[in-house]
């Protein structure tokens, strides 16, 4: 496969995934009654249960091909990159509201590149510089935005949004640096088969977290307030998010990470700011603010400029 051909499928696939996951920044605002371990929970027991299924016909194949460290991997894959970003998430948005989750979030761009980039592998670091310092104006823009126009949101509540923002966005780098990598070394299995196999490690963690998040103290009085019809929209937003952004979203990523080098996969991540911020405007019935319209101008311009810096200089026939 040619190396235009590979920057535009990866780029294509990296769009895609961003629609999806652009919708996770919206869940914890349709479920605000739910805790942010509720929701947690809610989504990865969704996801392994989903991920399950979709492996059913191929089991045995996939199965025989899984070694203890595939295990021990995916385990800690799915911690950093699903349970304890999620969490970060959650509280971040319920906290301070799904732009400043999103912005913050939205810096995945420049950690993923700054941490994952190897010399030798796509563009140099000295070369993105400037668009990813687009990105950074982006994220300082947003910050400003937050801190001076909070419509009512106390700065205690701000503070902690931006620490689980902080949280997730250290705990995503990580994963998304690692998981190419393995990625890289691991051909034995498909983009959509480690995607699957990933949630299925996710669910299986997960039910860890239904004690804590359902049955213990102030969770278990906080559950029993729930109507069943809020129990039913609970697990339907729970399903949909795991279907579309865990399922779907996440075998579109290791699809495009395995097509593209991290120095512009890690920069693809801006889509999910942007798809995050709309339906985030859409929810709110608003348009952005200024900083918030500066912020995905520049963000955008730098993922570009970053895309442009990546493109072959000379295609052979």
């Amino acid at each position: 496969m040619s190396a235009s051909r590979n920057l535009l499928l990866g780029l294509l696939f990296g769009l895609i995934a961003g629609a999806f996951w652009g919708g996770v920044f919206l869940a914890p605002k349709l479920l605000a009654a739910f805790t942010p371990l509720q929701m947690t929970a809610g989504r990865y027991i969704a996801y392994g249960l989903a991920s399950a299924v979709l492996l059913a016909p191929s089991w045995k194949t996939v199965m025989a091909k899984m070694t203890a460290k595939d295990w021990r991997d995916l385990a800690a894959l799915s911690l950093l990159g699903n349970l304890i970003y999620y969490v970060g998430l959650s509280v971040s948005v319920q906290s301070a509201g799904v732009a400043l989750a999103s912005l913050i979030i939205g810096l995945l761009p420049v950690t993923v590149t700054l941490v994952g980039a190897k010399p030798g592998e796509g563009v140099a670091l000295r070369h993105l510089a400037a668009p990813l310092a687009l990105v950074v104006a982006g994220g300082v823009c947003i910050n400003v935005s937050v801190f001076t126009d909070s419509h009512g949101v106390g700065i205690g509540k701000q503070v902690v949004g931006v620490l689980g923002a902080t949280l997730a966005l250290a705990m995503w780098t990580a994963y998304a640096v690692w998981n190419a990598r393995r990625l890289a070394a691991t051909p034995k299995f498909t983009s959509h088969e480690w995607s699957l196999l990933t949630g299925l490690a996710t669910g299986l963690l997960s039910l860890a977290l239904v004690v804590p998040a359902f049955l213990l103290g102030g969770e278990a009085r906080a559950s029993a307030a729930h109507a069943p019809e809020a129990w039913g929209w609970f697990w339907m937003v729970s399903f949909a998010v795991a279907i579309g952004a865990s399922v779907i979203g996440n075998g579109l990523w290791n699809a495009a990470s395995r097509l593209l080098p991290l120095s512009l996969s890690g920069q693809l991540i801006v889509f999910e700011t942007l798809f995050a911020l709309l339906y985030g405007f859409l929810h709110e019935g608003r348009w952005p603010r200024g900083l918030e319209t500066a912020a995905i101008v520049l963000m955008l311009a730098g993922v570009l400029w970053s895309v442009r810096l990546h493109r072959p200089r000379v295609e052979l026939a």
